[in-house]
């Protein structure tokens, strides 16, 4: 237990942070790393109040007990290929994804997997499931690079909205050029130049000019700001389907399209694959291309 506590710290690069992958006590951490280092009688970190650094030997022990640790999960993994997924799967997701289309996979591993534990961690940004501790991370668009295996899981559109009440009050745009005549509303931290890029018919990229009125953090308050009529603004397709089939959102210049995102799976480079999160892919892989239509 002391050589997984102590991995999951040098990754982690914090004692807190790792006390609560492990779900423990800082202090029980600090105890392992202390108890470790005089049975080792060696120092294999140096700590002080702003930050935790590796020593040269604590480098070294720390690949050889990744090897111990990885050797450890292949010998358990072969012995429970047979028996009922157990223990805790961490699962990061952004949050359109997380919040409208995994809620249902993962009442299905429930269901399936009873004995099984899920924690799911929302957010938008990139995360490397060997450093932040989770057994998949679920991304959007571009994947840097890492100490993870990439597996794409689908295609994620996106689409150029209206509420039917704002294209009552105003003419809708019949080309790309139009769109700077209306606010337009969006995500933080999308479109920062001032352009949109759209694939025409030709499949050919243009970008048209926006005027950005409303940015906001998440999701959420823009659809809300498009449902109420606020201007126009782009959605992730699995989130306002139900608005464009009611007709409350009406899909704006319909030759042209948004680039959308591809959808990857991370996870750690581990051999074999931990049961809980081979299983997990197999599921994920089954069901999320009818559930992002």
């Amino acid at each position: 237990m002391a050589m997984r506590v102590y991995v999951r710290v040098v990754e982690r690069g914090s004692m807190s942070a790792a006390a609560r992958d492990l779900g423990m006590g800082q202090p029980a951490v600090s105890e392992r790393i202390d108890r470790l280092e005089q049975y080792l009688n060696t120092r294999l970190l140096l700590r002080n109040t702003r930050k935790l650094s590796v020593t040269d030997v604590g480098a070294a022990f720390y690949e050889r007990s990744k090897l111990v640790l990885e050797s450890a999960s292949d010998a358990l993994a072969v012995a429970s290929a047979d028996q009922p997924l157990r223990g805790t799967l961490r699962i990061a997701a952004p949050h359109g994804l997380g919040e409208v289309i995994l809620p249902s996979i993962l009442l299905q591993v429930r269901v399936r997997h009873p004995q099984l534990k899920i924690e799911l961690v929302l957010n938008d940004r990139i995360v490397d499931p060997v450093t932040e501790g989770v057994d998949i991370s679920l991304r959007l668009g571009e994947i840097g690079e890492g100490n993870f295996i990439v597996r794409k899981l689908g295609h994620i559109s996106r689409v150029l909205v209206a509420s039917a009440g704002y294209l009552g009050r105003h003419r809708a745009p019949a080309k790309p050029d139009d769109l700077a005549d209306h606010p337009f509303l969006r995500v933080s931290g999308l479109f920062n130049n001032g352009r949109l890029p759209l694939i025409g018919p030709d499949q050919q990229t243009e970008l048209a000019a926006i005027d950005i009125a409303v940015s906001t953090s998440h999701w959420r308050p823009l659809h809300s700001l498009l449902l109420d009529g606020a201007g126009i603004g782009v959605l992730q397709q699995p989130v306002c389907s139900e608005d464009l089939a009611s007709g409350r959102l009406v899909r704006l210049l319909p030759g042209f399209a948004v680039p959308g995102f591809d959808l990857h799976a991370l996870y750690p480079t581990m051999k074999p694959v931990p049961p809980r999160i081979r299983t997990i892919l197999s599921l994920l892989e089954s069901q999320l291309p009818a559930a992002l239509g």
